[in-house]
């Protein structure tokens, strides 16, 4: 059974893939970091769909925060110059995209 916020949270993973192919080159540890926070969006997306209740709204809650640091990271790249805003516009809407469905889950 598919499960929108899940299949919206590895779509941003997808289109992660190549940015953090380039960005390592710069700041490898900046890269770790978005791929911990993408990564804490699905794993806690999957999680709290078999949970219920409280348990559910909670995993929901650390995948909206874990997507808010994709997208500070991914803005924190371009102010270092190390990505343009075209590089991160995709990735970017893709979050604010998961934000919302999350958002929606986390109430």
């Amino acid at each position: 059974m598919s499960f929108l916020a899940l299949d919206n949270a590895l779509d941003l993973i997808r289109t992660l893939a190549p940015l953090c192919r380039t960005l390592t080159r710069h700041d490898p540890k900046l890269v770790d970091q978005i791929r911990r926070a993408a990564t804490s969006v699905a794993n806690n997306l999957a999680e709290g769909q078999a949970r219920v209740g409280r348990d559910r709204r909670h995993l929901a809650r650390i995948a909206y925060a874990s997507a808010a640091e994709v997208a500070a990271s991914l803005q924190v790249a371009v102010a270092w110059g190390f990505l343009a805003d075209d590089d991160v516009a995709a990735a970017l809407a893709k979050v604010d995209r998961v934000r919302a469905l999350t958002w929606g889950l986390a109430g």
